[in-house]
């Protein structure tokens, strides 16, 4: 790279050139704690595990599973158009569901660490003709070598939180040297858009939040016609895509709700499932009775708890439970995405902190599509409140779905924005 570059990124890219040798020791520790495919782990350093299809690629790229997701529409349009998709992400969870999800040809690789050596194998061979990121996803290594290739080079659904954005100003020529790289950036808002343009962005457009548009996850009906068999008529709420700490909230809700309630069922669907033995024996320990789903139990009447702990099965538990907490919004972590349940017909709860998902939790609580809970004395209640009332459940889940409604149509503007560098490019 050239000497221009600010000294930031240049000691950055010496740096991770550096971890080059060390990367086998990082990946190796990855795998012992089931974060890597050991099938899989030279995708890491930028070999390829397929050869290159023909004609026109686009490269898509989100961090796991929420952003592969919401990349799928995308991926599906740019297929009907001719072009061959590559999706990569970072993550075993997601790549599973990729496996599943997939247009017919696309293929899934794991995303090189962001050493320059392993970037540059990766592009050598792949050769992508357009190259789209997802939301966040500005490492440098990738992004500069990109568009070194002569990459056309898109950020969609691009946000940028106030807090990052603080930072941001703290290294201009940083950031500005990286937004410059991207040949278009679609921003979820217009909040996220004017701080792009701030931080160096040149050409910025307002799309929307695409995971509006997302599909809903789908559902292995023989799976959900066995659960509900095996959970009948109880009273059930879902704990889902939950982080450390919320699981035992869950189980203190369970506790305070299960002599109110009677037979009823706790489901709780961590966000990272390997969590899930951990979790299930700290509520045992609490005197609760636990089922674990990857080690084959179902719902008992005994059962007070029952964790979900496998992949690609959010789907039939958004369908399984009206009443659903989304996880990541208590721990003061930023909150998950509540689109998913919203748009599978549920009453929505979270915490108070949702900033990467601002605009989403925003419009479903104007429109009273989401209850607020502050604590687990307030999850409790309002859980209490919708088991006790049905009514209230639908005029939540109404809300949700008119929340949903109002807010699509970030697809339609996302792919105008790449049809727009498309031309740009063959002009």
């Amino acid at each position: 790279m050239s000497g221009a570059h600010p000294l930031s990124l240049r000691l950055y890219r010496m740096a991770t050139a550096g971890l080059g040798p060390f990367s086998g020791l990082l990946l190796a520790r990855r795998q012992r704690r089931g974060k890597e495919d050991p099938l899989r782990r030279p995708e890491r350093t930028g070999i390829a595990s397929m050869p290159r299809p023909e004609g026109r690629l686009c490269w898509l790229h989100g961090a796991s599973v929420g952003e592969s997701i919401t990349l799928l529409p995308v991926a599906e349009r740019l297929a009907a158009q001719g072009y061959r998709i590559l999706m990569t992400t970072g993550t075993v969870t997601s790549a599973a569901l990729m496996a599943k999800r997939l247009p017919a040809g696309a293929i899934h690789q794991f995303v090189p660490l962001d050493i320059p050596a392993f970037v540059r194998r990766f592009l050598r061979h792949w050769r992508p003709d357009l190259a789209v990121f997802l939301e966040s996803e500005i490492w440098p290594t990738m992004v500069q070598e990109t568009k070194a290739a002569g990459v056309a080079l898109a950020l969609v659904n691009a946000r940028m939180s106030p807090r990052s954005f603080a930072r941001w100003r703290q290294a201009p020529r940083t950031i500005g040297t990286l937004l410059g790289c991207f040949d278009v950036i679609a921003a979820q808002s217009a909040d996220d858009g004017e701080r792009f343009q701030a931080l160096g962005a040149t050409h910025v457009t307002v799309s929307g939040n695409l995971k509006f548009d997302a599909p809903a996850p789908s559902a292995d009906e023989t799976k959900l016609a066995e659960l509900r068999e095996a959970v009948g008529a109880r009273p059930v709420w879902l704990a889902a895509a939950t982080h450390e700490g919320e699981e035992a909230l869950a189980g203190g809700v369970h506790a305070q709700l299960e002599n109110r309630f009677a037979g009823l069922l706790t489901l709780v669907v961590p966000r990272h499932p390997e969590r899930g033995p951990a979790i299930a024996a700290d509520l045992a320990a609490k005197g609760l009775v636990v089922g674990l789903r990857s080690q084959g139990a179902v719902p008992r009447d005994d059962m007070d708890v029952y964790v979900a702990d496998t992949v690609g099965e959010m789907g039939v538990f958004y369908r399984l439970a009206r009443i659903v907490f989304v996880g990541k919004s208590l721990s003061g972590e930023g909150g998950q995405n509540p689109i998913e349940p919203a748009k599978l017909g549920a009453a929505v709860l979270h915490g108070p902190f949702v900033q990467n998902f601002l605009g989403a939790y925003g419009a479903l609580d104007d429109m009273g599509g989401a209850i607020v809970v502050r604590s687990s004395e307030e999850l409790a209640s309002a859980v209490a409140r919708l088991l006790a009332d049905p009514a209230e459940v639908e005029r939540v889940a109404a809300g949700g779905a008119h929340a949903i409604a109002t807010l699509t149509g970030a697809l339609d503007r996302t792919m105008a924005a790449l049809a727009w560098l498309m031309a740009k490019r063959a002009s």
